[in-house]
């Protein structure tokens, strides 16, 4: 006969086991989570470095862009959903340009995530999509790798062209439609003229003098 005492002990143990076993496995899910949280971190920083970059070349301002930011919250102009980044250039302290962060919510496959970047004098530096779900050879040409298109922002403003142009040739408008596809350039059309519209009413505070604090709306 069994002896129950030896029974319950080896139970015991096994439920020991079991519970450091299950202890070191959700261990190194987490390490294993935080990990990749980490460097999916580091990689949408890297792409939103070279965006940055490549809207305002470094020989455009001589600060850190990353480390001059500012939070921006606005869902009229912007439909942003919830606070975002925004970043300011600077010349010898002296505010040249912001990049704004934009969304395009009636992309063909969903929302599209741009960043505008507005020279102090209203003028558009240029445009990068930096998240999308667009179909690829139709509206991934949003992105400056696959086409030239977002180019033709480059030097745009509130006044050129007039309000009733900024829209697609389809609809009347200035600005070319790709080949199949309207619906994408369509809604970055009209996302990247309410970040226009988004920096004239708040000019002022997005130019900060060099005096005042990187950080803050």
């Amino acid at each position: 006969m069994e002896n129950p005492i030896s029974t319950r002990s080896s139970v015991l143990r096994n439920s020991i086991i079991l519970g450091l076993f299950a202890m070191a496995t959700v261990g190194l899910i987490a390490i294993t989570q935080q990990s990749t949280a980490e460097r999916i971190s580091e990689a949408q920083r890297r792409v939103q470095l070279s965006a940055l970059n490549e809207i305002l070349p470094h020989e455009q301002h001589d600060n850190d862009l990353l480390a001059d930011s500012f939070a921006v919250d606005d869902y009229q102009y912007l439909r942003l959903s919830e606070p975002r980044e925004g970043y300011r250039a600077r010349q010898n302290g002296e505010v040249t340009a912001v990049i704004l962060p934009v969304v395009a919510p009636e992309g063909y496959s969903g929302r599209i995530d741009l960043l505008v970047g507005i020279y102090a004098n209203g003028e558009i530096a240029g445009v990068r999509a930096v998240n999308h779900r667009e179909t690829p050879g139709l509206g991934d040409k949003i992105e400056v790798t696959k086409s030239p298109w977002v180019l033709d922002f480059n030097g745009k403003s509130l006044e050129m062209p007039v309000p009733e142009n900024w829209a697609v040739k389809k609809d009347g408008g200035e600005f070319d439609q790709f080949t199949g596809a309207t619906i994408t350039p369509r809604a970055v059309v009209q996302a990247v003229y309410q970040s226009l519209n988004y920096f004239a009413e708040h000019r002022d505070s997005l130019l900060l003098s060099a005096e005042e604090p990187a950080n803050g709306n």
